[in-house]
């Protein structure tokens, strides 16, 4: 991991990115998945570090911008969008990892029920 700059001050480094047996640190862009949905065993966290997060529950909507830090405790009912430019680093499980990792190998939506349920998680939309 680097944090040096090129000559137009943009950064050079490479997102961070770390793992253990328990939890995992990501530095990522981009939004998650448009629809309501809860992990029913890995609680989840976003860190945002750059620009706003707009966060979904089924009663409410969050925005939050650099320096906040969203929790979201096991069985919460959730989703979130970033706003273009935002970076922010989200902590998650390895579960919840390999539950990105089978939702953006197939992308079929009617394949995403059954996704979900693999990883102890729900689809709620």
């Amino acid at each position: 991991m680097s944090n040096e700059l090129g000559t137009e001050g943009v950064s050079s480094r490479e997102p961070f990115s770390a793992k253990g047996p328990c939890f995992e640190i990501h530095e990522w862009r981009g939004s998650g998945p448009a629809s309501l949905h809860l992990h029913h065993d890995d609680d989840e966290a976003w860190h945002v570090l750059e620009g706003e997060l707009i966060f979904r529950y089924p009663d409410r909507t969050d925005t939050v911008g650099a320096g906040s830090t969203v929790f979201a405790r096991s069985g919460t009912p959730h989703t979130y969008s970033a706003l273009p430019g935002s970076r922010y680093l989200i902590i998650l499980t390895p579960r919840l990892r390999k539950l990105i990792e089978a939702l953006q190998s197939d992308r079929n939506p009617e394949h995403q029920r059954e996704i979900y349920k693999r990883f102890n998680s729900e689809l709620l939309e």
